[in-house]
């Protein structure tokens, strides 16, 4: 089998990060988004892939190279314009030609991988498999309504939702797929929509299947969906002490602390991970916060947080929580102090409190 994984799209839920950087690459636990999804391929023996790219490209290539660091071997494909995922996944037809393949949509993570779920497609010999989750807000997501065992009926963003399954953004397909997305048109969002083409499959008598997720899924698309995965994988991680800390330091829980660290007279409250060379002196950190790379966090008490590379958060007052916080920002102090603060602060940008 091979592997498809959507990497386009503007992002436009996660501005401001997204005008300057792609979202899959926001790091979840200080691993990009995105090599959630090559790993999870890799482990179910997937390791031809293709990604479709967007106005962002340039950095995801820069990124995942040939996919050497994950045991893959990876091509790329640049789609114009987001013209829907059906779209995207139609200019892989070369690429895929007459083999079975898993679309995996760079942005979305699943708890656990998808090992099992690829090996039921297969042993089965689909022509199409669609996993689904419950979900509180179905409107948001393509939803389907089961009769008997059965897909019923599939619909794409539904005003009045027949049912809570939202359909992950995980699709395995044989290449009748092609079939499918040369035959359907664009929706009201002049988007060529998945939804439209699982559709036709099953509306033309193809071997439709589906499998509902219980273990946890997250479309990582809002600042809480972010810190809600950054959640689920920190408390899933063993603690690793690679880096350096003194002894005025106290640590609880599970913490991991990346080669070149440096932390000083703090408080680390696991589960957290602070990155390859950052500093952390005088401070507070965590439960659940990831800090990336080179950054400077001094004076400061930050908890649920997810803190990009090269930033620093220096004296601020009161308490960071419940923040997603840019590449290269800087976070200062100043007299005034609230209680608690939640940010979400693109990249480049330069807070006082006042």
């Amino acid at each position: 089998m091979k592997g498809v994984v959507l990497s386009g799209g503007k992002g436009s839920r996660l501005r401001p990060f997204t005008y300057t950087g792609a979202k899959q690459l926001v790091p979840i636990a200080n691993k990009p988004i995105l090599f959630y999804a090559l790993e999870h391929l890799v482990m179910a023996s997937i390791r031809d892939i293709c990604i479709i790219v967007g106005e962002t490209g340039d950095q995801i290539k820069a990124a995942v190279g040939d996919g050497a660091r994950v045991g893959a071997r990876v091509s790329y494909i640049e789609q114009p314009a987001p013209l829907g995922i059906a779209h995207a996944v139609g200019l892989a037809r070369d690429f895929v030609g007459r083999d079975r393949f898993v679309v995996f949509l760079g942005d979305n993570f699943i708890l656990g991988g998808i090992q099992p779920f690829v090996e039921s497609f297969q042993a089965r010999n689909q022509d199409c498999q669609i996993l689904l989750h419950e979900v509180p807000n179905p409107s948001d997501f393509g939803v389907v309504a089961l009769k008997d065992g059965r897909i019923a009926s599939i619909e794409e963003k539904p005003k009045s939702p027949p049912s809570n399954l939202a359909i992950v953004g995980i699709y395995m397909f044989d290449s009748s797929v092609f079939e499918a997305i040369d035959h359907i048109r664009p929706s009201w969002r002049n988007e060529l929509e998945i939804t439209d083409a699982v559709r036709y499959l099953l509306e033309n008598g193809r071997n439709v299947g589906h499998q509902v997720l219980t273990e946890p899924w997250i479309d990582t698309g809002k600042r809480d969906d972010l810190l809600n995965a950054n959640r689920l994988i920190l408390g899933s991680l063993t603690a690793c002490d690679q880096g350096a800390v003194d002894a005025e330091t106290h640590v609880t829980g599970m913490v991991i602390i990346q080669n070149g660290a440096r932390v000083e007279r703090s408080v680390l409250h696991g589960p957290c991970i602070i990155g390859e060379n950052t500093v952390v002196r005088d401070s507070r950190i965590g439960p659940y916060t990831s800090i990336y790379h080179d950054c400077h966090v001094e004076g400061s008490e930050v908890d649920n947080c997810i803190v990009l590379e090269h930033s620093s958060i220096v004296d601020i007052p009161g308490r960071l929580t419940e923040s997603v916080i840019g590449r290269y920002v800087e976070v200062s102090r100043s007299t005034h102090r609230p209680a608690a603060s939640k940010l979400v602060l693109g990249d480049h940008s330069k807070v006082e409190f006042r």
